[in-house]
């Protein structure tokens, strides 16, 4: 009677245990999702925490950007102060040589009998004491300088350093207060002018170098050879004609330079640069005064006159050249006896009887006497017609050419026949129409049309 119980027990206990497959299912998805959310909910806090963390890292690069700038100011200023400070020592060392001499003299002068010092030493006599003051030397060129930062700002002009570039072109300075004087270009801003001929300038201190000229001030000596100065800067540029100094080197060979400015022009001739362009023909120079001379051909400025028949040159050295003109002085060819003014003349034209034409084109191989006439035959290769007419918009690839069609516009008739007094625009229709004169009657040309 005690077995059916548990069977009861058995069959109570089934529904509870065996559950719908389904349920489970739903279930088991159910608790996926939640434990999906809760992944996804830990993702997005982590990346949250990441956002943080970079917000916090921009910010500090932020702050150590802030504090660069800040040091960069700080730095400018204090070599901007330097500069000054430099610049003040300069003047008082100039003030305390001048005072010191006329000690010197004073105690040699006043001795009866006693012999004046010679310039050199009297000059000995307080160099001394101004080496003193100076404990910082450069290894470069041995100058002398009273702090460790004035002597790290000079060793810039050694090491070509120009940390201060412009904003406006791209070009560096040395110096902080050589870009601000720099930027006056592009703001091209002149307030300051001369009360006496009305000339403006950028900087005040330029102003006050300028008034030295109507004034007559030239307050620094040289104690050389005592030739006078307006400025400390050109004195100090011209004792080193007395000491030899040259410490600007070019860094592409060993010349060195007493002035920076010709250190520039030099290194040009090894980097090629030409940076001033004319702006009538597109040529560009390595110097400006080169631009400048270039300039007087479109211009058609001749300052050089001679004396002997009026005639104007664009450059001295060809009026020099002219001048054996007049001084009839003349160089013979000793193979056909035609004479010449110019040796060099003479030279090239006994390249004719010998043959020699050492200078060829590698375009064609055709051969010529000069380096002058070479250039100008490559031209057709190029097609480089770098000569406008002032007139109309036609190029010429040789500045003759072009002066030759100018007289088209200008009705110019330079050439003029001494027999007659009939003039010509071209030399070829004058030397044409001499013929007349000769009784020989031109060949297969048309004198009307001249």
């Amino acid at each position: 009677m005690s077995d059916p119980e548990p069977c009861r027990m058995k069959h109570t206990e089934d529904p509870e245990e065996q559950r719908d497959p389904m349920e489970e299912s739903e279930e088991s998805e159910e608790l996926n999702e939640v434990k999906e959310k809760s992944e996804e909910l830990s993702e997005v806090k982590e990346e949250s925490e990441e956002l943080s963390e970079v917000k916090e890292e921009s910010e500090e690069l932020s702050e150590v950007k802030e504090e660069s700038e800040e040091l960069s100011e700080v730095k400018e200023e204090s070599e901007e102060l330097s500069e000054v400070k430099e610049e003040s020592e300069e003047l008082s060392e100039v003030k305390e040589e001048r005072e010191e001499l006329s000690e010197v003299k004073e105690e040699h002068h006043v001795q009866p009998g006693g012999k004046p010092l010679s310039r050199s030493k009297t000059k000995k006599t307080f160099s001394k004491k101004r080496r003193a003051k100076k404990s910082f030397t450069c290894t470069q060129c041995g100058k002398s300088l009273t702090s460790k930062q004035s002597l790290e700002i000079h060793m810039r002009i050694h090491t070509g350093e120009k940390p201060f570039s412009c904003d406006q072109c791209g070009k560096t300075f040395l110096r902080s207060s050589e870009l601000k004087t720099h930027l006056t270009v592009h703001t091209k801003e002149k307030p300051h002018s001369c009360s006496m001929c009305g000339k403006s300038f950028s900087l005040l201190k330029y102003l006050h170098t300028h008034e030295k000229i109507h004034t007559g001030v030239r307050e620094y000596m040289c104690f050389e050879c005592e030739k006078t100065f307006t400025t400390a800067n050109c004195l100090k540029r011209h004792q080193r004609i007395h000491t030899g100094e040259k410490p600007y080197k070019c860094s592409h060979c060993d010349k060195r330079f007493s002035q920076s400015a010709n250190l520039r022009s030099h290194e040009r001739i090894h980097t090629g640069e030409k940076p001033f362009m004319c702006d009538q023909c597109e040529k560009s120079f390595s110097q400006s005064s080169h631009l400048k001379e270039h300039m007087k051909i479109h211009t058609g400025e001749k300052p050089h006159t001679c004396d002997q028949c009026g005639k104007t040159f664009l450059r001295s050295s060809v009026l020099k050249r002219h001048l054996t003109v007049h001084t009839k002085e003349k160089h013979s060819c000793s193979v056909c006896g035609k004479s010449f003014s110019l040796l060099k003349y003479l030279h090239t034209h006994e390249k004719t009887h010998t043959g020699v034409r050492e200078y060829m084109c590698f375009e064609c191989e055709k051969t010529f006497t000069t380096a002058n006439n070479l250039k100008l035959h490559q031209r057709i290769h190029t097609g480089v017609k770098p000569y406008k007419c002032s007139h109309c918009d036609k190029r010429f690839s040789q500045s003759g050419h072009m002066k030759t069609h100018e007289r088209i516009h200008s009705r110019k008739k330079p050439h003029r026949c001494d027999q007659c007094g009939k003039s010509f625009s071209f030399k070829s229709h004058l030397k044409l129409h001499m013929k007349i004169h000769a009784v020989e009657k031109p060949h297969h040309h048309n004198l009307r049309s001249l």
